[in-house]
């Protein structure tokens, strides 16, 4: 149960950023947003729409999944979909670090979340999973 609750808090954490991040987007689509800004470059769409915008729908989804993940099925989709959040964030830490080059504390908080809901979905599903000879 304590394992849900700081799932559940991670990704109120990053609904938050998402949602931060989100309406960046669309100022900076609109032409409202002066200067470079991480959101203004291909990686901020890496499949074809924002990132955040995926971010706002996967950390709620993720919030209240965790506490209806109680089958091997739904367990694993929660899992695979935390390993593809947390690789995605390893491409775009990547990104930040050599490409981009731009300080982000949004991202870099969101890339957090991302690898520490893995590890947390990790703890919670996994054994489940083995043990049920999946």
């Amino acid at each position: 149960m304590m394992v849900r609750a700081v799932i559940t808090i991670f990704c109120g954490v990053g609904l938050y950023v998402s949602l931060f991040m989100l309406r960046k987007s669309g100022r900076a689509a609109r032409g409202e947003l002066r200067g470079p800004s991480v959101v203004k470059t291909p990686r901020a769409h890496l499949f074809g729409v924002p990132n955040s915008l995926l971010g706002a729908i996967y950390y709620p989804v993720m919030g209240i999944g965790v506490w209806l993940a109680h089958g091997t099925p739904l367990e694993v989709a929660l899992f695979a979909v935390a390993l593809g959040a947390a690789l995605t964030s390893v491409l775009l830490a990547y990104s930040l670090l050599f490409v981009t080059r731009r300080p982000c504390p949004y991202c870099w908080t969101s890339h957090v979340v991302n690898w520490a809901l893995l590890g947390l979905c990790g703890w919670l599903f996994v054994p489940d999973v083995l043990s049920r000879g999946l």
